[in-house]
């Protein structure tokens, strides 16, 4: 997509975070360049999310002292549906390290929808990364612990740990997802019969269900994110949630794979780490300095807020956050 900011002036991704003063100037610009776009369509193959509000957004930034910064519309909570990929995948990875979680979920894009089932056959049953529907139930599955009810306990405390407060489920939602999952169970039941899925493949897409199901906010992204940007260490409670390790893997593999198969626009427009939710959320990443928040439920055709993608873009550009971005050497330095 277009991301229409053609206008602002490029920084270099150097130094600290800026200022108040340009935070709040750059949040207030991208604020009212993404009011400025309608398109995109609120997703309803799940009934529950297609009463969104199609105009609603807020916008957050946090940086890595814990500082915070909002441009929000409605403060609306919604469901944090397939961001949670991305936070899972962190707290799987504390536990299995680095080397095994590469050999059981890998890392490479698909190319493909979130949802294909293509990609799971055409490279042998491997779910290839964790932010694809396959690689997250496939992560999901390698959730530690003796039953699924002591998996989910793990999961909520860790995605609340990312938050800095306790969140809890949005019931309706996850009802109206385990009504309308087919797709996630057939997926679960491939992967099953590759031998790519621990535990019964019911029980494991009813856990997947509920960890997307989790109620945030623009503002509970942004602190999540900003988490992985501070090495793990979440910069409201100053609490580690992950390992400076795991927090680096991660951003990795959301450069790479966040924005489903526009992720490589995403990385070459915006220079992020990034994950998108179908309910509209967006969480971006600049490491060492802050998270980006957003909710904009209208989406593009591969599922990302187009809200959210024009903020953020902005961002990038004003606040010198991109990570590709650099000064030219001076001469005789």
């Amino acid at each position: 997509m277009d991301l229409d900011v053609s206008d602002v002036r490029q920084q270099a991704a150097t130094g600290l975070i800026p200022p108040e003063g340009e935070i709040m100037a750059a949040l207030r610009g991208a604020y009212e360049r993404a009011l400025e776009h309608h398109e995109g369509q609120v997703a309803d193959y799940i009934p529950a999310l297609a009463r969104a509000d199609h105009e609603a957004f807020d916008l957050v930034v946090v940086d890595v002292e814990g500082n915070s910064y909002q441009q929000q519309g409605s403060g609306a909570s919604f469901t944090i549906q397939s961001i949670s990929k991305a936070f899972v995948y962190a707290l799987v990875c504390e536990r299995l390290g680095h080397e095994r979680a590469l050999e059981l979920v890998g890392v490479n894009n698909t190319g493909l929808p979130f949802n294909s089932v293509i990609a799971l056959e055409l490279n042998h049953g491997h779910p290839m990364n964790p932010m694809v529907n396959a690689g997250a139930l496939s992560t999901t599955s390698l959730v530690p612990g003796d039953n699924p009810t002591s998996q989910w306990e793990f999961i909520l405390a860790g995605l609340s740990g990312f938050a800095g407060h306790q969140l809890t489920v949005d019931e309706e939602v996850f009802q109206s997802e385990m009504a309308t999952n087919q797709r996630n169970m057939a997926i679960a039941r491939l992967l099953q019969s590759y031998d790519r899925l621990d535990g019964d493949p019911d029980q494991v897409v009813e856990v997947y269900t509920r960890q997307c199901s989790v109620q945030v906010t623009a503002a509970d992204l942004a602190v999540m994110g900003a988490t992985l940007a501070d090495g793990g260490v979440n910069p409201i409670t100053k609490q580690r949630v992950v390992s400076a390790e795991v927090a680096r893997d991660t951003l990795a593999v959301m450069a790479a794979s966040g924005l489903y198969e526009n992720s490589g626009l995403w990385l070459f427009d915006i220079g992020l780490p990034g994950k998108s939710g179908v309910a509209g959320g967006l969480v971006t990443v600049a490491p060492g300095k802050g998270g980006i928040g957003c909710y904009g439920p209208a989406l593009d055709s591969a599922g990302n807020s187009v809200r959210g993608q024009i903020a953020t873009a902005y961002l990038s550009r004003s606040l010198g956050l991109n990570i590709f971005a650099s000064n030219p050497r001076p001469e005789g330095a």
